[in-house]
């Protein structure tokens, strides 16, 4: 981490005529997320003149090449209206995202590997085609190779040699291409496979756990100082990896995830007290729930795995449905998976329970919820109508292609990891922080969490459309 020392200013918000503004306002340190290079653990290692120089397509000039001073601020907002901390505060920094203008790969010894694991995501096959597009076409690099099946084809499958023509259409088709899977990590086999098919350059696109196992990777590779770049693409339908201001195909789900909640409000009115119940994506966090509320205006109810819930009495789920049947006649009720988990009754297997990545399985909140809806009005109000209809999209959000704005979101992705990887750095993930494409450690992502704060502005906003209970216990 490079600390850059800044000059002081005044460090109290002025008041001037009675009225409270804000003061001369400085950072007594710019503390910059350095990432790995090659060249901190390959000794001599020779700098060459970027190919995009020789790019048709290009006209490098000295606006063009990011400066090795070019930096991103993490934190962008702060609170001026009172007296300001001292010393001043650190300003958190990283490397923006872009090329250089020397890189250390000749591309014609590039041999390129990119592999896709975990679940399906909108936008898998973009960054892939973008991928391959970007090394052909930018660098003239002409050895790339998917790794198919996840982590576990590195060491148990034939790479399969990619090119712009095979890639073409791939980013109007939903999944992967390079079919994926989960678990079957093996540092020792990955990294000898890598080493001994000559790989240089690896792509690893994935969630969390991905990331942590580029981690590992990564920091195997350095210790056997082998001049092999690894980065990381962040990839999470849920929107659960922190630091970047979004992951590619959230856009996408959020947008899927109206029809669903439609067709949910369409059945609840069509019946008497009519309940349409929709369980969307969202493991440990509400992203796409939370954002498909905001944007559907027919909800009425947001459960979120952020939030405490429960169904009987005053302040309750129950009591909160009733009063909007008895409004409205009907109600719509959005759930995210990992909601409730809690509540459900699990039996001893169930504890124990773990997938092929080691989570915990989670039961189904949407059945159980359909189950004790229907239990609390038959109790309640025997013998007077009412529907509960269930809709679980998640392999339909989760296996579309990619919309407009995230097909652009991955091609950016793309483009970035393959300027940073080119130019040495290794380590790393490429992402937008403050809608500016920065080189962030690939280990402080696999670290980070993106959840919803429901003390925040955010969450009074879902609040605020829906009217629901905060669910606080007196």
């Amino acid at each position: 981490m490079a600390t850059v020392t800044q000059p002081e200013a005044g460090n109290t918000a002025a008041e001037s005529n009675g009225d409270k503004s804000p003061g001369q306002f400085s950072f007594s340190t710019v503390k910059l997320q350095e990432i790995s290079h090659l060249s901190d653990y390959i000794p001599n290692l020779q700098s060459l003149p970027n190919p995009l120089e020789q790019n048709p397509f290009f006209h490098p000039s000295d606006e063009f090449y990011v400066k090795s001073g070019d930096v991103i601020f993490r934190q962008i907002v702060y609170d001026l209206s009172g007296t300001l901390p001292s010393p001043s505060p650190d300003h958190l920094a990283y490397h923006r995202a872009g090329p250089r203008r020397e890189v250390v790969f000749d591309p014609k010894t590039v041999r390129a590997a990119i592999v896709t694991c975990g679940g399906l995501c909108p936008g898998l096959n973009t960054v892939i085609r973008e991928l391959v597009v970007g090394l052909w076409e930018l660098y003239g690099v002409r050895q790339i190779f998917g790794v198919t099946a996840g982590y576990r084809g590195f060491y148990s499958r034939e790479p399969v040699e990619l090119n712009p023509k095979l890639v073409h259409s791939w980013h109007k088709r939903g999944g992967t291409a390079l079919e994926t899977s989960r678990g079957g990590f093996d540092l020792e086999k990955i990294v000898d496979s890598i080493q001994n098919r000559g790989f240089n350059q690896v792509y690893i696109i994935g969630g969390d756990g991905t990331m942590r196992g580029a981690v590992k990777i990564f920091n195997e590779i350095r210790r056997r100082k082998l001049n092999i770049a690894v980065t990381g693409i962040p990839k999470t339908v849920d929107n659960d990896i922190g630091i970047i201001d979004k992951s590619f195909g959230f856009q996408t789900a959020v947008e899927m995830a109206q029809q669903a909640i439609s067709a949910a409000h369409v059945e609840a009115e069509s019946a008497v007290n009519g309940i349409g119940l929709v369980k969307l994506m969202g493991r440990s966090t509400g992203h796409i729930a939370l954002h498909a509320t905001l944007s559907s205006r027919d909800v009425d109810c947001c459960l979120i795995p952020e939030m405490e819930f429960y169904l009987e009495g005053k302040g309750g789920l129950f009591e909160f449905l009733e009063h909007r049947l008895k409004e409205n006649g009907h109600a719509v009720l959005v759930v995210a998976e990992g909601s409730g988990q809690s509540m459900i009754p699990r039996t001893d297997a169930q504890k124990q329970e773990r997938d092929e990545s080691g989570n915990l399985v989670l039961l189904n909140v949407g059945g159980w919820l359909k189950s004790e809806l229907n239990r609390w009005w038959t109790r309640d109000h025997p013998g007077e109508l009412f529907t509960v209809k269930y809709i679980d999209p998640t392999y339909m959000i989760r296996a579309v292609p990619a919309n407009a704005t995230d097909n652009s979101y991955c091609t950016l992705l793309a483009h970035s990891a393959i300027h940073g990887v080119m130019a040495g750095y290794t380590g790393f993930v490429s992402g937008p922080i403050n809608g500016n494409y920065a080189y962030i450690p690939l280990e402080e992502v696999a670290q980070a969490r993106n959840v919803v704060n429901t003390k925040d502005h955010k969450w009074a906003w879902i609040r605020s459309v829906t009217n629901q209970p905060d669910f606080e216990r007196s």
